[in-house]
């Protein structure tokens, strides 16, 4: 009887301490991540966009933000999405050299990842998921929580990445080819709910704002109003209801493309560097995705989740004004019917490496097309492939915009690569230049080490990264006034992104809601690879990672956090030909690196800067 009555008090003390260590820890919070594509830090204010103003001066204001270099919206992406580095992920870029024929970019290896129908091959090559780390969203479903991901085609997909695309209850994920071929498919209850809710099942085109013009004409005079309210609707009509009826915890994740897509099309400043982003075009972009935030937040408010759900908004990178001009180029010297006279065409870097090297060209975006760069005819998507045999290439360029990334699948790339590097040193548009640590030390460069590149991607590493010039075009602030050399079809005057300015690297961030600080300026560095981290350690995930380069969790920005220890640190090469030196301007905390900018004494907007 005294042992029975012994172990009743000992079960009820253990279920006790149980209840206890329950209520000390208590269900994680609502997490709804809104990025805004493209979103510059510097173009936010209480005049160009209230709600993001008013929710950084609420909440966290990250005064020392950054994006990842190369500053395109795939690797950021992946970034947000897993917390890693790109070095871990693999996604150098929005378009990289896969190694194989990917069959949804017409038998291309240099394929445009903003495709859920690219995604899938590129996964189905690397084992189901080539980025080889969890996503937050797809450890937050396997943890419990309702979870989607909902906007732009290609970064939206990518959070879900690393979850099998036949899962029967896989996270909800509605983009722009949506009930189109190709698209991630809905269940039949999701398709009713927003058919009720007076949405169709396919996602509406862009219109008007996905036209970018031409040499002779200018680009859209439009945001992607259209389109961006439509996803808007599913989250606050469908999305959002759904989740607060489910009793459950949630992660959401809202890409908006505004401003990035109406900055790279639009037709404010055609041919002209001024007043290129800024003109009325580019602040109504920035007006939209404000009012998309600004409607999100009235939807959690009026559904009572306002209390218990962070609101987290980033950028994936800060933006430029396209400059197509180079002294130096024999790609430029020479004339396209679609090209202004005089300016760098698409696939300058791979005609001016072609020449260099004295290989031949082919176009691996048109069935392996040899280009005759001497009669007219450059690279249709600017990517190219260098060798006797496009089937087998000694060089691989894939074009990004303000960097591209340059492959040596050769054996002899030991051999090619100092010859690379003075073929590219010898020209104005180049500033700065990172190559593969195993191919050695290269005077002029520094190694893809340097900058987190070097990791345990699955995908084919990058030989070279090239970043190009930027400068300054007048005004009193230069990182809202960059102009940067740009490997693209857009015309000169319109907008882009990937270098290593500040321009580009300085993206807006900002937080509210029951894990944050309130009326908080954060003034240490953050980058967008910490909001992956930061948000697993919200939500209490347990996410096991594969490779080591990893953001830190910003515990400044909490409750009771305080300010860590930040370090300002300059590395710079030893001289290569011409004397050019790569320098790289970075921040660290502990181990963890914010890097500023990069490039050529003079030639990145930045750099140079006190």
């Amino acid at each position: 009887m005294k042992f029975a009555l012994r172990s009743m008090l000992a079960a009820l003390a253990l279920a006790s301490s149980a209840s206890l260590a329950l209520a000390a820890e208590p269900a994680p919070h609502n997490v709804v991540l809104f990025v805004a594509d493209g979103l510059r830090a510097l173009a936010v204010t209480r005049e160009t966009a209230p709600a993001m103003a008013a929710l950084g001066s609420a909440g966290v204001w990250f005064k020392n933000s950054h994006s990842l270099f190369p500053t395109f919206t795939m690797p950021n992406g992946s970034a947000l999405a897993t917390g890693h580095y790109f070095g871990d992920t693999g996604v150098f870029g929005n378009t990289i050299y896969t190694g194989f024929p990917v069959p949804a970019a017409a038998q291309s290896v240099t394929p445009f990842l903003e495709s859920d129908a690219v995604l899938g091959d590129v996964d189905e090559h690397f084992a189901g998921n080539f980025l080889d780390e969890e996503t937050l969203l797809a450890a937050a479903h396997r943890a419990g929580f309702s979870s989607a991901a909902v906007g732009k085609l290609g970064p939206v997909a990518i959070q879900a990445e690393s979850e099998p695309r036949n899962s029967a209850e896989r996270i909800i994920v509605i983009d722009d080819q949506t009930g189109r071929k190709g698209g991630m498919p809905l269940d039949a209850a999701l398709l009713a709910e927003l058919q009720a809710a007076g949405l169709s099942g396919e996602a509406p085109t862009r219109g008007d704002n996905g036209k970018a013009g031409n040499a002779q004409t200018p680009g859209t005079a439009t945001a992607n109003v259209e389109q961006q309210r439509y996803f808007v609707a599913a989250v606050t009509k469908v999305l959002l209801p759904r989740f607060k009826a489910a009793g459950k915890p949630f992660v959401l994740v809202f890409w908006s493309r505004d401003p990035d897509g109406t900055q790279h099309n639009q037709g404010d400043s055609l041919g002209k560097l001024v007043p290129g982003i800024n003109g009325p075009t580019s602040l109504a972009a920035i007006r939209n995705a404000d009012a998309n935030l600004a409607a999100i937040m009235a939807a959690l408010q009026a559904l009572g989740l306002d209390r218990t759900t962070d609101v987290v908004v980033t950028a994936d990178h800060g933006f430029s004004t396209i400059s197509k001009q180079s002294r130096t180029s024999p790609a430029a010297k020479l004339a396209y019917a679609d090209v202004t006279p005089g300016q760098l065409p698409p696939g300058f870097v791979a005609i001016d490496l072609a020449q260099a090297l004295e290989l031949p060209l082919f176009d691996p975006d048109a069935k392996n097309a040899a280009v005759d760069y001497a009669s007219g005819k450059h690279p249709s998507r600017a990517n190219g492939l260098l060798g006797a045999d496009p089937g087998a290439p000694e060089l691989v360029v894939a074009a990004n915009g303000g960097s591209d990334l340059v492959y040596l699948p050769a054996a002899n790339a030991r051999e090619l690569a100092p010859r690379v590097v003075d073929a590219l040193l010898a020209q104005d548009y180049v500033s700065g230049l990172f190559v593969d640590d195993s191919l050695g030390d290269i005077p002029g460069t520094l190694p893809l080490s340097a900058i987190n590149l070097k990791g345990s991607a699955l995908t084919p590493l990058p030989a070279i990264v090239v970043n190009f010039r930027s400068q300054a075009t007048g005004c009193k602030t230069p990182v809202l006034c960059t102009a940067a050399v740009a490997d693209t079809g857009l015309q000169q005057g319109q907008g882009m992104h990937g270098s290593f300015s500040r321009a580009d690297t300085y993206n807006f961030m900002a937080a509210t809601g029951p894990d944050f600080r309130r009326r908080f300026i954060d003034r240490a560095p953050a980058s967008n690879v910490d909001i992956g981290m930061t948000l697993a350690a919200i939500l209490q995930l347990d996410v096991a990672p594969k490779g080591k380069l990893v953001g830190r969790v910003l515990r400044e920005a909490m409750p009771g956090g305080k300010r860590p220890k930040v370090v300002a640190k300059t590395r710079v090469s030893a001289a290569g030909s011409h004397g050019l030196r790569t320098k790289l301007k970075y921040q660290a905390v502990g181990a963890t690196k914010y890097f500023d900018a990069a490039g050529f004494a003079g030639r990145s907007v930045g750099l140079d800067a006190k």
